[in-house]
């Protein structure tokens, strides 16, 4: 569904990504871990077309998304939840989800009834402004916001961030049921044993750089990942 070759990005002289080559299959769930400014951030933004490539190809469902207008990318139905959620604060958590509708417009009603039966949450606070929301209320939010676009696959930036123990299970645990009900996931994530458990394969980065790739239970074992991102 996803194949990137040999993309390069940068930020003025610093080279973030250097010549990586990736794929995700139709149905997977795969991750992205690494360190802090290991470049996992800058694949997703060049991906959704964020943050324009210097070179190499990133290829989606056959569409060559380095020559696709970012505002034309979601058409393709490739969402991208980001990194701190970037929700509207100011407009209602219905307000929020029709944002998401607007490349599938025809479906919109039908997509919002999915979503509330997804996020009960939600439907119970859909006329509450979305800046008021608990950080696990609004991530299902930027999920539910995501999902009105009726994808086939989802881009997912460091959906645990700032959640409490309690509700990074329950974030993990709606990201494999949107996984099962078809939609592939591509996810990037600091919690790197979460991440693996819910994985079918996964990358490692390090500094720009593919250093390890695997099935995620084999690389659960590894003791380079062990040692590097699991504390043991």
């Amino acid at each position: 569904m996803l194949e990137i070759r040999d993309l390069r990005v940068s930020y003025g002289v610093v080279d973030a990504i250097k010549g990586i080559s990736m794929h995700v299959e139709e149905g997977e769930i795969v991750s992205l871990i690494g360190a802090n400014g290991a470049g996992k951030t800058t694949i997703l933004r060049a991906i959704s077309g964020l943050k324009k490539a210097e070179s190499g190809e990133i290829l989606f469902d056959g569409a060559d998304l380095r020559k696709t207008e970012p505002s034309r990318i979601i058409t393709l139905r490739l969402a991208h939840v980001p990194e701190g959620r970037h929700i509207f604060a100011q407009m209602t958590v219905e307000e929020n989800l029709e944002m998401g509708a607007f490349s599938d417009g025809e479906n919109k009603a039908e997509l919002m009834g999915q979503v509330y039966e997804r996020f009960p949450r939600l439907k119970e606070r859909r006329r509450q402004m979305a800046g008021t929301l608990s950080g696990g209320e609004q991530q299902m939010l930027a999920v539910g916001r995501a999902l009105m676009g009726n994808p086939k696959m989802i881009l997912m930036d460091e959906p645990s961030m700032g959640l409490s123990p309690l509700l990074v299970k329950e974030i993990f645990s709606i990201i494999r049921e949107v996984n099962r009900q078809g939609i592939t996931i591509l996810l990037v994530e600091q919690n790197a044993k979460m991440a693996l458990s819910i994985s079918d394969r996964a990358y490692v980065l390090e500094t720009g750089t593919i250093s390890l790739e695997g099935e995620a239970k084999e690389l659960l074992k590894d003791d380079r990942v062990r040692k590097a991102y699991l504390g043991q």
